[in-house]
Order: structure tokens, then C-alpha cells, then sequence
């Protein structure tokens, strides 16, 4: 399952999650409001820190390919060099 579906789906039940809580709540609507925006900011927050560690895990792989190719090309010219 593709990252984005995964993300789509979370919305979703964080959506629904939101309305039934509005429509079932035993709070004043300013004290649901209140809880409401209290978890999105958390949600908010869960989803920044796990895309800052993606970014982090990607930048870390490119840059790990990057050394590898460069050592790669490296290899190759000084095999060109002795033997061509």
C-alpha cells in the first residue's frame, strides 16, 4: 500500500473520528471544540515528527548512494587508466 493511500486513510478516520465525537459528546460544545483542536494539533505534530524522519531516512540514503557512485566511478577510471 502506497504511502499516500496510508495518509489518506488516517485523515479519513481522523475526520470521522472528529464528527462522531461532536455528535456524540457528553461536553459543552466549547469543551469539545477545545478537545477537538487539542488532538489535532497532537495528530498535527505525530505527522511533522514522521515526516521529518522520512526526509532524515531519505537525505541519509541519497547521500549514502551518492558516496557509492562516486566510488564507483572512481574504481572504473582507474581501471580505464591501467588497462585501455
Amino acid at each position: 500500500m502506497s504511502s499516500g493511500k496510508v495518509l489518506l486513510g488516517v485523515l479519513a478516520g481522523v475526520a470521522a473520528g472528529a464528527l462522531l465525537g461532536v455528535l456524540f459528546a457528553p461536553d459543552k460544545g466549547t469543551v469539545t471544540r477545545k478537545a477537538i483542536s487539542k488532538k489535532a494539533e497532537d495528530y498535527a505534530e505525530a505527522l511533522r515528527k514522521s515526516s521529518m524522519n522520512s526526509l532524515t531516512a531519505s537525505m541519509k540514503n541519497l547521500k549514502q548512494k551518492k558516496k557509492r557512485l562516486k566510488l564507483k566511478n572512481l574504481w572504473q577510471r582507474n581501471i580505464n587508466d591501467h588497462f585501455m
